[in-house]
């Protein structure tokens, strides 16, 4: 680059001597004709194009500081001129002085003669703009507004990890009333009696949702009446049950589960008939406790408003405990004994069907064999709901034993059947 502008440099050198004085004539007298000033224009104008075409050259090579200086050596190209610009910032004390600052200055001190314009003539015609000064790259705007950063704000948190819950706690309860007066002389006869009934079941379940789960009931129930007809007592029990009930199972596949399942149950208080004293039963008199090892199957019928487990065991030891020995006989046992085991088989069927929103029906049938004795349960509770707090149950339970004492009348089938309203819960 430097070669370059020493060869224009001295091409410039030569012809501009002549036109100095020429142009000197012009500038003293003050007036530029029209003419010559095209002239003049037409002459830089051919001056720049060689010039473009020299610098298009080496033009793949520079770069953008590069290019910014080759402009800045036009006023070698222009009739010699004084700048001020170029002895202040030779004579600058922090000044860092460029080749072509060094040039022009080489000329203003060796050869005067030869400058024909100052640089006050230049910007009066408005020519050229000198540019004597460093110029400054411009910011591009992008870069004054470029965001910055921000930091996020580090606020130390505990880390709180929470084991899986895989319990189910739920339940219900209701205690209901029944009345009914019967005058001394009504037709028919009869009697006035008070009951009430109030019974409570929780339920504690665990299902890990991979292939065990563990239920747990636990039922308890209790009814109470009273009847002018007995002298002796002036209540006993008509409904009396505590029952446990507890199943574990590990899953085979998607509804049916391997089952270990155990039921104990007995009652609270003394159980009398009207008008007798006789204990018939008690607290542990009897006390039934079933294990059996099986099979269940998960119901869920009728888009789930059939729930429910179906429990089938081929094998199944039955524990019977009779406190009171007198009763011995009355619950299958031999006479003197308190106890009494055997192994069968069991079936057991718990479903609850909600037949609408206010209408369900929940059923257990349950079935014990030893092949030489066997029972047979089948409690029913049809519930009608008419809000929130208030309902009506139908309670009908037939029962079948062989291994009791048979009755002349309905020989080994027992039934209990009542109807009640009252205030019902369920959570």
């Amino acid at each position: 680059m430097k070669v370059k502008y020493l060869f224009v440099l001295s091409f410039v050198l030569c012809s501009v001597s002549a036109a100095a004085q020429v142009r000197n004539r012009v500038f003293n007298r003050g007036v530029v004709s029209s003419a010559f000033s095209d002239r003049y224009m037409d002459s830089l104008r051919q001056v720049n194009q060689r010039l473009d075409s020299i610098y298009n050259i080496s033009v793949a090579r520079q770069t953008a500081e590069g290019r910014l200086e080759s402009q800045r050596y036009s006023t070698l190209f222009l009739p010699l001129t004084f700048y001020n610009g170029v002895a202040h910032q030779s004579f600058s004390l922090d000044a860092d002085v460029s080749d072509l600052d060094k040039t022009l200055l080489g000329i203003y001190l060796h050869r005067p003669e030869l400058i024909s314009n100052t640089e006050s003539q230049l910007d009066r015609i408005n020519i050229i703009e000198p540019v004597t000064k460093k110029q400054k790259t411009e910011t591009n705007i992008v870069e004054k507004v470029a965001p910055v950063p921000i930091e996020p704000d580090v606020i130390p948190t505990e880390v709180m990890i929470k084991k899986p819950n895989f319990w189910t706690i739920s339940g219900d309860y209701y205690l209901q009333f029944l009345q009914n007066y019967v005058s001394s002389n009504w037709y028919k006869g009869g009697e006035s009696n008070y009951s009430a009934v109030g019974a409570v079941t929780l339920n504690a379940n665990y299902n890990n949702k991979q292939k065990v789960k563990w239920e747990n009931k636990l039922e308890m129930k209790l009814g109470m009446q009273a009847s002018r007809g007995d002298t002796l007592h002036s209540m006993k029990t008509s409904e009396d049950l505590l029952r446990y009930t507890s199943r574990l199972g590990l899953q085979a596949s998607t509804h049916w589960y391997y089952t270990l399942q155990m039921v104990a149950y007995t009652q609270f208080l003394r159980g009398y008939k009207s008008n007798d004293s006789f204990v018939y039963s008690d607290f542990m008199s009897p006390l039934n406790v079933n294990l059996s090892l099986g099979m269940d199957y998960t119901v869920e019928w009728l888009n789930k408003r059939l729930t429910g487990t179906i429990h089938l065991a081929p094998f199944a030891y039955n524990f019977k405990y009779v406190q009171r020995l007198e009763l011995s006989t009355r619950y299958g046992l031999d006479e003197g004994k308190h106890a009494l085991n055997d192994i069968g088989s069991e079936f057991d069927i718990n479903l609850l069907w909600k037949m609408t929103d206010n209408i369900s029906w929940k059923t257990r049938f349950y079935a014990y064999t030893t092949y030489k004795r066997s029972e047979l349960e089948w409690e029913n509770t049809f519930s009608f709901q008419f809000n929130k707090y208030i309902s009506t149950n139908i309670f009908v339970y037939p029962r079948f034993d062989d291994g009791a004492s048979r009755d002349d009348h309905h020989g080994f089938w027992q039934l209990k059947e009542y109807a009640s309203i009252g205030f019902a819960y369920s959570f």
